[in-house]
Order: C-alpha cells, then structure tokens, then sequence
C-alpha cells in the first residue's frame, strides 16, 4: 500500500487496516518515498540473550574494556 502524508493523518484506520494484512506501507512525500512501514510479524525478533551487551556487567574485566572489545578500535586495522 502507498500511503502520502495526508493518508497518514485522515486515513491511518486503513493503514493500520494494511499492516493486519501484512502488507508493507510505503510513505510518500510530496510523491517521492519517506520510508516504509512493515508489519511487527514480518519483522524478525533477537532473543535479548543473543545482544551483544547482555549480562555485560557480569563479565571479567572492566566495561571499557569490554566496549572496546565490541566496538573494535579505530586503529586495529592498520
């Protein structure tokens, strides 16, 4: 479904109507595309056990640490 500005304010009981259906809403603005709304079933879940930063305080070693662990430093790839 596409779906304008307007749409979105006097007739968001259709699209709300489309996203039961599982349909992906496409928002345009001034006719070119905002964005794209998806159905929260579409959308894949994580476990939160699976995020990175999970239970983090538990770990051995300080959060700086552990940060620049995740993040990776800006200079390893040299």
């Amino acid at each position: 479904m596409n779906a304008s500005v307007i749409d979105l304010r006097y007739k968001m009981n259709d699209v709300l109507k489309a996203l039961d259906r599982n349909e992906d809403v496409t928002i345009l603005y001034h006719g070119k595309v905002k964005g794209v709304i998806s159905s929260r079933d579409q959308v894949a879940s994580k476990k939160i056990i699976e995020h990175a930063f999970f239970n983090m305080r538990n770990t051995d070693g300080a959060v700086e640490e552990q940060m620049t662990r995740l993040r990776g430093g800006r200079f390893n790839a040299l």
